[in-house]
């Protein structure tokens, strides 16, 4: 479990932003944060283990200097707990991308042997979105090589699809690409949330901004356009434009788990209220426990995610919430 932030604005530097909506998605993840912005010529990076306050401060922010960025808060569910895994990862070919992840990939020890062997590139972690990183950087690199480098959009396109075709598992990606922008795509089966949003400008055009819930996107003014499709990928231009592909056919499939347990209530995925489903679950495990003729003297959550399910276990129920 993890929690992914992209923002590309117009006119301003976007690492206050990415600070304040990383916190909104702090929930997801405790024991690493970072940030990469990108000024049009050069990337800037900070990561590290800890919380989000922890890792940035105000002089770290004068250098966190770029109007577009990507972050990431990070729960290790693969790899190790070294801050040398924090995200996001970096590959200087094709471009130069820096990627953020959310999710599982589970064909690793496959790819692995790949990208070491066959294509010769070295992993200097055992986290599995490095591995999907050098996938894509590889396929990417196969369709300049078919289509030239006089389209990035399409070859970043190109690339996206051959690596769904390649990987298998759970991934919402966010990525800066130098010289092109921020792209953004979600597995075929849509197994972890991935929305997107934009804010208006006057006069000069949309700001745009990806996250894992939406709500992150209200500390800043953005408004959720919709979530990304499965099998999608969406690219914002340097230029504020937005592209969308539908890379593979798709089947959402999403993780009810999100629902149960890693999502904040007042989130919205893929059009379903998090809070809505929870007190529905606290209407169902009433029910079972009608049904077996418990006797239960009060109704506790554990841990504070169970809130909402434990209230309506007790209102339906009659029984004390302590």
């Amino acid at each position: 479990m993890c929690g992914i932030l992209g923002i590309a604005n117009r006119n301003h530097d976007v690492f206050g932003e990415i600070y304040d909506g990383l916190l909104m998605l702090q929930h997801r993840g405790q024991d690493a944060s970072g940030v990469v912005t990108y000024t049009g010529g050069f990337f800037r990076e900070r990561k590290a283990n800890g919380l989000v306050k922890d890792v940035f401060n105000a002089q770290v922010a004068k250098n966190l200097t770029g109007k577009i960025g990507i972050g990431h808060v990070r729960y290790p569910t693969a790899g190790s707990l070294s801050a040398a895994e924090a995200q996001p990862f970096f590959v200087n070919a094709p471009y130069g991308i820096y990627l953020v992840h959310n999710g599982n990939i589970t064909n690793t020890t496959e790819q692995r042997e790949k990208i070491t062997g066959k294509y010769s590139r070295h992993l200097r972690t055992t986290s599995d979105s490095e591995i999907l990183l050098n996938v894509l950087a590889d396929k990417i690199s196969d369709s300049i090589k078919v289509n030239g480098n006089l389209d990035p959009i399409r070859n970043l396109f190109a690339g996206v699809k051959m690596t769904m075709e390649r990987i298998q598992g759970a991934y919402s990606v966010i990525c800066l690409v130098a010289g092109v922008g921020m792209l953004a795509f979600r597995d075929p089966h849509g197994i972890r949330p991935l929305s997107i949003a934009k804010r208006e400008v006057e006069g000069q055009g949309d700001d745009y901004s990806f996250a894992s819930e939406d709500v992150a996107f209200g500390i800043n003014g953005f408004e959720k356009l919709r979530d990304v499709n499965p099998g999608e990928a969406i690219l914002i231009d340097l230029e504020g434009n937005m592209h969308s592909f539908q890379a593979v056919e798709g089947t959402l499939t999403p993780c009810i788990f999100e629902y149960v347990y890693l999502a904040r209530p007042d989130s919205m995925l893929d059009g379903i209220s998090v809070y809505k489903t929870q007190l529905r679950m606290g209407q169902t495990l009433a029910s079972q426990i009608k049904e077996a003729e418990l006797e239960i003297d009060c109704i506790i959550p554990v841990p504070d995610s169970a809130r909402p399910v434990a209230l309506e276990v007790a209102n339906s129920m009659g029984i004390r919430y302590r």
